[in-house]
């Protein structure tokens, strides 16, 4: 057996049949929810309760976190905008026009993923834009998550179902 034989069938690049699959898209959305802007939300909710220096810190670190993605975009973002898009609609003509199921996988994963980009984005401005602090800053990082959350349920169901279809269309042993 050749070694890029043994390596695919390790890996089983059939990506909707294999668990490793599900276990980072689980991943990839308790983090996305979790991290709110690059803060984690167990601070947002002891700023809430505790007050005091966790809000300071909350606004500490928001602040850092804005003007860090802010200045991302405004030095490269449309850089990045041509990436994405290049990387996405790679990744649709595969697995859309030539069938790749390992590029379906990974554009169910990351297509939604540019979507929260772009939201923290937005966001990331109308918190400097608002220079929202206190009660004002936790409700903006709250309804972000909320929307995030809302995303990933989407994104999970939808890759569910495309999922369940490729393996009920290829079968178990794939043909």
């Amino acid at each position: 057996m050749e070694w890029y034989s043994f390596i695919f069938e390790l890996i089983d690049m059939r990506s909707f049949s294999n668990l490793w699959y599900w276990i980072a898209l689980a991943v990839f959305w308790s983090s996305a929810s979790h991290w709110v802007l690059g803060i984690p939300f167990d601070m947002i909710q002891r700023a809430r309760r505790v007050g005091g220096q966790a809000a300071l810190d909350l606004e500490i670190i928001t602040r850092v976190n804005v003007n860090r993605l802010l200045y991302i975009w405004r030095v490269s973002g449309m850089w990045l905008i041509g990436f994405a898009c290049f990387l996405l609609s790679t990744l649709a003509v595969l697995g859309f026009w030539y069938w790749m199921e390992f590029a379906q996988a990974v554009l169910l994963l990351m297509f939604p993923m540019m979507v929260i980009g772009a939201m923290s984005l937005v966001t990331a401005r109308r918190i400097e834009r608002q220079a929202a602090s206190g009660e004002t800053l936790r409700k903006i990082l709250a309804r972000h998550r909320f929307v995030v959350q809302a995303i990933g349920m989407v994104a999970i169901f939808f890759t569910a179902l495309w999922g369940m279809y490729q393996n009920l269309t290829i079968g178990v042993l794939g043909h």
